[in-house]
């Protein structure tokens, strides 16, 4: 073989394969640093590809998981106040037992029990005016499922199926958004549960309820009317019997298991959102998480070939020195 000065073949190739693993070492630093497989977009742009859809996937399950939490606070902020209000029909009809079947007690007496159940009707009605981040926590009107105002009165119908007057939230619980799987949970037409009505009935009528007619509303003997503070529009106790009483409470136990049938399905669509990201995550990590160990061991491979290509580089430029000795 010839001894020759102007090209050096040995060097060329050391100096490619010195330049090739310092790459490859490079990259192999990146990888365990990032704990990530694809470091660049030149490496495997398909599964770049799907990382990246799975990744967007995962986001937006997140936030359909944020939907269910926020509707199951919903739902409990409401069941509180069903619960409190079922507590006050209770008070109610106890204060009914004393004012009419307790002989010993006197006109005074009877009056502070009526004060009492006037300030209660007051109460309950301001439960049903309560509303959740700015929401209207139960329904009152027609047109108001998503919080707005409408003209027409709700009309609470028990176990009829309700239409026009069905007060529903839609949660969705996938990554598709409405174009996916929902969750449909009811504001319970609290106010219209309370406001009990019959043929015959005495008492004042509530304004927002004057357009509703008898046979629209649940049937009773009396009418028990809620009132705001300001309207004076109330009952007293000689105005109503116990069994007005036992109705509104078996409607608002209606309307919480109305409400605990909602929680149920919340629950349910919970579990199945955590136990789907938790399998996305493990897909994404088969994806595009770095084998650790694999890893390290091309690092040292890496590096002592990265050493070994330095060293024969300057082997094959010592080869210039032997040209070097026959000149001299």
């Amino acid at each position: 073989m010839a001894l020759t000065v102007s090209n050096n073949g040995a060097v060329a190739a050391a100096s490619y394969y010195l330049g090739k693993n310092q790459d490859a070492l490079q990259t192999s630093i990146k990888r365990l640093a990032s704990g990530k497989k694809i470091v660049g977009g030149a490496q495997d742009p398909g599964t770049l590809a799907v990382s990246m859809k799975v990744n967007a996937a995962i986001n937006r399950l997140s936030g359909a998981q944020n939907n269910v939490r926020n509707a199951i606070g919903f739902l409990e902020v409401q069941d509180g106040m069903l619960e409190t209000a079922g507590k006050i029909l209770m008070r109610m009809s106890e204060l009914k037992g004393y004012a009419s079947q307790d002989p010993l007690k006197g006109t005074q007496d009877i009056a502070s029990y009526n004060n009492e159940f006037k300030d209660l009707q007051i109460q309950l009605h301001s439960i049903s005016q309560l509303d959740f981040n700015g929401m209207s926590l139960f329904a009152q009107y027609v047109s108001d499922g998503e919080g707005g105002s409408g003209t027409a009165s709700v009309v609470f119908k028990g176990a009829s199926i309700w239409t026009s007057t069905d007060h529903t939230l839609d949660i969705f619980t996938s990554t598709k958004g409405s174009a996916g799987s929902k969750v449909s949970i009811h504001k319970s037409a609290l106010l219209s549960a309370l406001t009990l009505s019959g043929a015959g009935s005495i008492g004042k009528a509530w304004s927002a309820n004057s357009g509703l007619t008898a046979d629209t509303l649940v049937a009773a003997t009396e009418k028990l009317t809620l009132a705001s503070a300001s309207s004076g529009d109330t009952l007293t106790l000689s105005q109503v019997s116990a069994g007005i009483f036992e109705k509104a409470l078996e409607n608002v136990v209606f309307l919480r298991a109305q409400n605990g049938g909602g929680l149920s399905r919340l629950a349910f669509a919970a579990e199945s959102k955590a136990t789907q990201e938790t399998n996305m995550r493990s897909d994404l990590g088969r994806i595009e998480d770095v084998d650790i160990a694999a890893e390290a061991a091309n690092l040292s491979k890496y590096t002592i070939l990265m050493q070994a290509s330095a060293a024969m580089v300057a082997q094959a430029n010592a080869q210039n020195d032997v040209a070097l000795m026959l000149l001299r």
